[in-house]
C-alpha cells in the first residue's frame, strides 16, 4: 500500500477538483460547528472538517453542499461524503464508504452522487436519500506495477459520465450514468488526465493532461477531434479548466511546471494571454460578476481577478494549501477546500477545511 500511495502522491497534490460497509447519513454533533473567520476576512467562514478533502458539489436547490473525503491515507480504510449546510457549513449528514472518495458529480434530479474512487480505479453511485452506494464500477486497466489506473476527474453530461484515468498513456472512460455500464474507453489521452470540462459554446468536451495538452472530444462520437499543446515544447502540467461562453475564452491552470493560468481561444487553442499570477490550481469563471477565481496551493491564497483586465481585485489568505473551488449558481458564493501538507508517512498535521467566501 505504501508504494501505491507514493505513486499517487503527485496526483493528490495537483487535484483540483463512495458498497460493502455503508452507513446512512447521521446528524452531526454540536461540536461540528464552524469557526468564524478572522476579523480581516469577515466575508469568510472556515470549517475544519476532516482529513483528505477534495471536490465539492451543490444540489440544485442550493440547500446541500456535498464534500468528498478520502479520509486519512495512513492506517485508515475507506472514506466519507459529507453533507453540509451551504450557509453555515454545519454537518447535515455523512455517508461512510468502504472506498476513498475524490471527485464528485450530481445527477440532474439530485438523487444520485457520483464519486470517483481513485486508489481503486472505480466510480460509485451514492443515493442522496440514505447515503448508501447503489452501484459501483471498477475499471480493469492496470499499470506496470499492477495497480489500477487512478479514476480522478468526473464530468456528467447528458446522462453520460466521463472519467479521467491517470496513467501514461491515460484513458477516458465513458460510462452510462443510469446503469454504470462502460460504454467506451477513449485511448491515448496523453500523460494523466487531470481536467475535464463541457463547453456550452462549442458543444465539446475539453480535457487537460499532464503532458501539457488540451484534447477536444466530440460527445456524439466520443472521439478525440483535436489535440493542442498551447505552450509547445515548454514543460507544462495542465490541470483545471474554465470557460467564458460569451467571449469564447478557455482558462487553463498549471500549478507546478509553467506556474501560470493560460487564456486560450476556445475554438483554435491560440494563446490569448498568459497570466503572470504564479502557481495556479483550481479555476472558476463567474459570468455574473465577470471575475476569475484561482487557488494558489504554494502561496496559500485565493485570488479574484477582473476577467477583462486580468488585474487582481482581491486576495484571500487561506493557508496552508487551498485546493478545489466551487461557485454557487447565483455567482455570489465561493467554496474552497483547504488541504494540509502530506508528511512522508502520508499522514497530515491536522484536518482539511472547507471555506465559504461571500462575494457580496
Amino acid at each position: 500500500m505504501s508504494k501505491k500511495l507514493s505513486a499517487l502522491a503527485l496526483l493528490m497534490a495537483v487535484s483540483l477538483s463512495g458498497c460493502a460497509a455503508q452507513h446512512a447519513a447521521t446528524t452531526a454533533p454540536a461540536a461540528d460547528a464552524p469557526k468564524p473567520a478572522a476579523p480581516a476576512q469577515t466575508n469568510v467562514v472556515k470549517r475544519e472538517l476532516a482529513d483528505g478533502l477534495y471536490e465539492m458539489v451543490l444540489n440544485r436547490k442550493g440547500d446541500a453542499l456535498y464534500v468528498a473525503s478520502a479520509e486519512g491515507f495512513k492506517d485508515v480504510q475507506g472514506g466519507v461524503v459529507y453533507k453540509l449546510d451551504p450557509t453555515t457549513l454545519k454537518t447535515l449528514g455523512r455517508s461512510h464508504t468502504d472506498l476513498k472518495n475524490f471527485a464528485l458529480a450530481l445527477s440532474e434530479d439530485g438523487q444520485t452522487l457520483y464519486a470517483t474512487n481513485s486508489l481503486d480505479g472505480g466510480i460509485s453511485a451514492i443515493s442522496t436519500a440514505d447515503g448508501k452506494v447503489k452501484q459501483r464500477l471498477l475499471f480493469t486497466e492496470r499499470n506496470k506495477e499492477g495497480y489500477p489506473y487512478g479514476a480522478r476527474q468526473v464530468l456528467l453530461h447528458n446522462d453520460v459520465l466521463y472519467i479521467g484515468g491517470v496513467a501514461d498513456p491515460a484513458v477516458i472512460w465513458v460510462v452510462d450514468a443510469n446503469t454504470l455500464k462502460l460504454k467506451k474507453t477513449i485511448q491515448n489521452a496523453g500523460q494523466w488526465v487531470t481536467g475535464l470540462m463541457w463547453s456550452e459554446q462549442t458543444q465539446r468536451i475539453y480535457v487537460a493532461n499532464g503532458g501539457g495538452e488540451i484534447l477536444i472530444i466530440n460527445p456524439r462520437s466520443n472521439r478525440i477531434e483535436k489535440r493542442w499543446k498551447p505552450l509547445g515544447d515548454k514543460p507544462a502540467l495542465l490541470l483545471n479548466l474554465a470557460e467564458d461562453p460569451a467571449t469564447g475564452r478557455l482558462f487553463v491552470t498549471d500549478n507546478s511546471k509553467a506556474k501560470t493560468t493560460l487564456v486560450l481561444d476556445i475554438h483554435t487553442g491560440e494563446v490569448i494571454k498568459q497570466l503572470d499570477v504564479g502557481d495556479s490550481l483550481a479555476v472558476k469563471f463567474n459570468p455574473k460578476r465577470n471575475e476569475l477565481y484561482i487557488t494558489q496551493r504554494e502561496s496559500g491564497k485565493l485570488l479574484s481577478l477582473d476577467a477583462n483586465t486580468y488585474a487582481v481585485k482581491q486576495s484571500w489568505d487561506l493557508p496552508p494549501n487551498p485546493n478545489s473551488l466551487l461557485l454557487s449558481a447565483d455567482g455570489q458564493t465561493l467554496y474552497v477546500t483547504v488541504k494540509q501538507a502530506f508528511n512522508k508517512d502520508h499522514s497530515t498535521n491536522g484536518p482539511d477545511s472547507v471555506v465559504r467566501v461571500a462575494l457580496k
